[in-house]
């Protein structure tokens, strides 16, 4: 299994101006991403997924609000028709980027490994199926020239419980809650397990998951944002490290032959992430 945790849960020291300060610096490093993109013909995809209230979509505004228009992509797919639900890569391979083109995934073909299976939506078969080719699939589309990361936004359940209140309740936002979204909440525990199975069975060497914590949407944007500018090359490229706000958390967590870090400084996290097993 190859997960990447980020997982920062004391944001005391974020204040309004920082985050903004922050949000200013990430954004202008990723606008020269995405010229680096169009002028050598990349194709980068970035998928969105995680439990309803976990930030996936506002997340997906943030990284993109300042970017070109013609040279993105915004893709969130409805419920699948009979012959898409047959034929599922071939229903998301038409969404991979062309060349010159970033694509965000406000969920993708991972809803086959716990949405559909837990809700009804598709056969055991069916998911069987798919948990055993996805990895190849993947590994195909890297092969391609695809640049693929794959985000999970994590969130408690007394969060989500909060969210999903706070959503209930106002005037602009009812309508995102969905009969659907109140019997996903009594399927907790179902959900968790078969996140577990798909970070166990589809986070590889060659495509891994980045586990954000989302409890705070803040930080989640700032953090995933970071980590993908970071791990991708691109020309005038600035290597970011956390700001002086970050860097004081002594939260950061690694794995390292199989023995979990946690309560790590920066400084401490980059040392041993040299030889992690996350990295």
């Amino acid at each position: 299994m190859k997960i990447i945790n980020l997982d920062q849960t004391d944001y005391k020291k974020l204040d309004a101006k920082s985050y903004e300060l922050e949000k200013r610096r990430l954004r202008i490093e990723f606008l020269k991403l995405q010229e680096d993109v169009i002028k050598n013909n990349r194709r980068i995809c970035i998928v969105f997924e995680g439990r309803d209230t976990a930030g996936k979509s506002t997340a997906i505004r943030f990284f993109s609000e300042y970017l070109m228009p013609k040279h993105f992509n915004y893709i969130q797919l409805g419920i699948p028709t009979k012959w898409e639900s047959s034929h599922w890569f071939q229903r998301w391979k038409k969404v991979i980027p062309n060349k010159g083109q970033i694509s965000f995934l406000d969920r993708s073909w991972y809803t086959r490994a716990i949405t559909e299976p837990i809700m009804g939506y598709c056969t055991e078969n069916q998911y069987r199926v798919f948990m055993k080719k996805v990895n190849n699939w993947e590994e195909e589309l890297i092969s391609d020239g695809i640049e693929l990361t794959k985000f999970y936004f994590s969130l408690s359940k007394d969060q989500q419980k909060i969210r999903m209140k706070a959503r209930k309740n106002s005037e602009l936002k009812y309508w995102k809650l969905t009969k659907n979204d109140e019997k996903v909440i009594t399927k907790w525990n179902a959900f968790t397990l078969y996140k577990e199975q798909m970070f166990e069975k589809t986070g590889t060497e060659v495509s891994p998951w980045v586990s954000i914590n989302s409890n705070n949407k803040m930080i989640a944007r700032l953090t995933s944002l970071r980590y993908l500018l970071n791990k991708t090359e691109y020309h005038g490229k600035k290597i970011l490290k956390p700001a002086k706000w970050s860097k004081s958390l002594n939260n950061y967590s690694t794995n390292l032959e199989g023995i979990k870090f946690d309560n790590l400084s920066y400084e401490q996290f980059m040392v041993i992430s040299k030889y992690s097993d996350d990295i």
